[in-house]
């Protein structure tokens, strides 16, 4: 069974490290996005593949990027 948007977009939350607001904003212009599609908000088929669209060219291109550390870079 294919997993939901909202499912793929939490896996993605936890996987990229970025808040939801910020998440939202970046995919489709909507902060709220996530918040919404948490409340049961069904997304149509534009928006699904504008969210799919942001989540593959994030991870393209971060692919192979060393993970960022906290703190200063002294």
């Amino acid at each position: 069974m294919e997993r939901s948007l909202l499912q793929r977009v939490e896996a993605f939350l936890k996987e990229s490290q970025m808040p939801p607001t910020v998440f939202g904003r970046a995919s489709v212009r909507d902060p709220r996005l996530v918040s919404d599609l948490r409340g049961g908000r069904e997304p149509g088929r534009r928006m699904i593949g504008r969210v799919e669209h942001f989540m593959n060219m994030w991870r393209e291109t971060h692919r192979g990027a060393a993970p960022r550390r906290e703190g200063s870079a002294r």
